[in-house]
Parts: structure tokens; C-alpha cells; sequence
């Protein structure tokens, strides 16, 4: 579905916004005309810079704070007035720590309390959960003396404990190694397939790419695109990318010929002797990068001609080219 384009009806959506702003100073826009919609039942991801307003947006869904203006609805309530009903229907993973006082078993029998689950299911769920996210040797353990990556898991871990429709999921991966990383992704995608409704933010494209059905590309408060992840690569399908690497001592120069050179027919992506290059001409831009090469005396390192990813697309999206320019 691409940004505009009108919806299907309420029922068949988790969450829909139309139109909706926020902000905190009342002169600048955190969300400047966002409209979208989430499927019951998919992973939607939200890709975006640091304060490209994804956390705003995640704080409307959750009831943390009321919209300026437009209109929000999830699971058909209005998060600002109907707060409660809303809560009690969804999951989040913040950043927040666990609860330090007690130990990881300790963790997932707390927020089953708070949760109100009868102890009897209280416990079959939380041994399920130790031992889906690898936790029993450290079950004893208290939080406070476990492993940063350790503690991400336990805070996914314990929202498994309620019954919920949404679950909300702002950078869970951080402090995960690739073990653990793909096996929370695969248990969140075994969740999907029973029925449950992911929001996904994530700097890590291919995580995104991994598990998320379809992805909405965020900056400057803005929704730049929305589609399917394939869909997406797509509409670049006819583009190629180039990764570039130069061995020069200071090569801003060369970068910022190059950048002159293919202005209007690619987007260039710089960090520092590394560069990323989207073209749909690649023959002249791989041409352009030798002849300015000589011109400008560097030695070229690297030089590599692949096929799209969602990171070259959302570095197309977000539309930030030239030299000095890091990404995401």
C-alpha cells in the first residue's frame, strides 16, 4: 500500500491514523501529517533515524501521550480517551531495565502477578518462557547482576506472560548477539502465525528485512514510504548499488566531485573513506568513479556492484546524500 492511498475498512486493521501530529514545544513537529495503517496480524516495522519521530509515534499507539491533532485508533479505541481498554489489550518492550530487585524467574512471576494470571498458568507459562528464551541457567540469578543482553531478553521474555493483540517492540535486539537475535525474531514470528500484531522499530535493516511483513520509512516526522518489504526493493528494482572504499588520507574531495558529477541520477551515501552509491545508470557511475579517481589521485580499495537492500532503500527514502552523511 503505498502513503495516501485510502485503506480498507476499520475491522480488518490493528491500528489506523490518519493525519496525526504531535508536538512538544508547539513550533516543531515530531509528527507532521503522519497517516498509516496496520493490518490485524502482521509485523509492521518502523525504520527511521535517531528522532525521526518513531518513538513519538510508538508513545501515541501506547497511550503515553495525546496526539496534537489528527486521528488515532487502535484495536478501535481512541488511545486518548479510551486508555485503559487499550493497555489492556497490548504488549511493550521498551528500553526500560527489568525489575532489578528480584531474580530473572522473579521477573516473569512479578508481571504475571501484575497481569493478574492465576499462579498455576502463571508458572506453565513461565517455564515455557525460560526455556524458549534460553534463560534457565540464570533463572536464580538476580537481574541486577546479569548481562545487558541478558536483561533485553528478560523484558521480551515477560510481556509473553499476558494475553494481548499488539505487541510493541522498540529495538528489542539491542545488546543481543546473533544467536539470540534470530531466535527472539523466530519466537516473535512463531507469535505472528497464532494471530498476534507486531510493531517493530529497529536501526538494524536486516532485521527489518527478516521479519517484518511491510515497513514504513520515517523522517523529520514525515511517513516517506509504506509498502511490503519486497514491493519496496521493487520500486528500486531497476536501480543497482555501488559500495565504494577509498585508501586516501582525506578523500572529501573526490566525494564531493563525485556527488556533483552524478546529482540528479544518484543518491551518494558518505562515511568517511566508505561510500554507498544508488544508481539506475551504472555504467556511467561506475565510468564517473574511475575517471575522478585519477583526476583526483585516490586509490580505490573497494569497489562492489549488488543488488538493492531495504538499507539502500530507505537511504533513497529518507533522501540525505553527500559527503559527511552516516546513515542510519
Amino acid at each position: 500500500m503505498q502513503v495516501g492511498q485510502e485503506p480498507p475498512r476499520t475491522e480488518e486493521w490493528a491500528v489506523r491514523a490518519e493525519n496525526l501530529r504531535h508536538s512538544y514545544d508547539r513550533r516543531h513537529f515530531a509528527l507532521d501529517g503522519v497517516s498509516f495503517s496496520i493490518r490485524r496480524g502482521e509485523v509492521f516495522g518502523l525504520l527511521g533515524r535517531n528522532g525521526a519521530g518513531k518513538s513519538t509515534l510508538i508513545k501515541a499507539m501506547t497511550t503515553l501521550i495525546q496526539p496534537t491533532s489528527g486521528e488515532l485508533r487502535v484495536l478501535g479505541f481512541d488511545p486518548s480517551r479510551d486508555g485503559r481498554r487499550v493497555r489492556e489489550r497490548i504488549g511493550v518492550v521498551q528500553q526500560a531495565e527489568s525489575f532489578d530487585f528480584t531474580t530473572v524467574q522473579g521477573n516473569l512471576d512479578v508481571y504475571g502477578m501484575l497481569w493478574g494470571i492465576p499462579k498455576a498458568e502463571r508458572e506453565r507459562r513461565r517455564e515455557q518462557l525460560l526455556t524458549r528464551f534460553d534463560l534457565g541457567e540464570i533463572r536464580r540469578r538476580r537481574a541486577f547482576d546479569i548481562s545487558g543482553g541478558q536483561k533485553r531478553r528478560v523484558q521480551v521474555a515477560r510481556e509473553f506472560m499476558h494475553d494481548m493483540e499488539i505487541l510493541f517492540l522498540d529495538e528489542p535486539t539491542v545488546g543481543l548477539d546473533v544467536i539470540m537475535r534470530r531466535t527472539l525474531l523466530d519466537s516473535v514470528r512463531a507469535e505472528v502465525r497464532r494471530g498476534l500484531t507486531v510493531v517493530f522499530t529497529t536501526h538494524n535493516l536486516e532485521e527489518a528485512d527478516y521479519l517484518c511483513d511491510r515497513v514504513a520509512v520515517i523522517d523529520e516526522g514525515k511517513l516517506l514510504a509504506l509498502d511490503s518489504v519486497e514491493n519496496l526493493k521493487q520500486l528500486y528494482g531497476g536501480k543497482k548499488t555501488i559500495d565504494l572504499t577509498v585508501a586516501d588520507s582525506d578523500p572529501s574531495g573526490f566525494f564531493r566531485a563525485l556527488g556533483a558529477e552524478l546529482a540528479g541520477s544518484a543518491t551518494l551515501t558518505v562515511a568517511g573513506h566508505a561510500a554507498v552509491l544508488l544508481t539506475d545508470d551504472t555504467k556511467a557511475a561506475l565510468s564517473a568513479i574511475v575517471t575522478l579517481a585519477r583526476t583526483h589521485a585516490v586509490q580505490l580499495d573497494w569497489l562492489n556492484v549488488r543488488k538493492n537492500t531495504l538499507e539502500d532503500v530507505f537511504l533513497h527514502s529518507v533522501g540525505h546524500g553527500g559527503e559527511g552523511h552516516e546513515g542510519p
